[in-house]
């Protein structure tokens, strides 16, 4: 699914972490009431960057999602979640099934 916020359609897979990203960029700065070019002034980030960060065309650096959540008074914060739907998840609960059968048979 794409992400389009006032007209701009955003090529970004809901549920990924660049979803989640630029959602929180944008979600802020209009709670905030603020421009592309004020969050620019308050960061120090160039407003095209801005821009690009909010198509979802550049991927930001730790360092710069730092200054940007700096800029919307915001902290930054990242978590290591579980994937529950991964690939390698999804084989991990398949060899716990497989061992399982394994001693029931013995």
């Amino acid at each position: 699914m794409a992400l389009s916020k006032r007209g701009a359609k955003l090529d970004l897979e809901e549920g990924t972490p660049e979803y989640a990203v630029v959602h929180a960029i944008l979600d802020t700065r209009e709670k905030l009431q603020i421009t592309q070019t004020e969050l620019a002034r308050r960061t120090g980030i160039d407003q095209g960057d801005i821009s690009k960060l909010e198509r979802g065309t550049r991927n930001p650096s730790l360092k710069l999602l730092k200054r940007l959540a700096n800029g919307l008074g915001m902290e930054l914060k990242i978590d290591f979640v579980p994937l529950e739907n991964s690939e390698l998840a999804k084989r991990a609960s398949l060899d716990e099934e497989n061992e399982e059968s394994r001693g029931r048979l013995n």
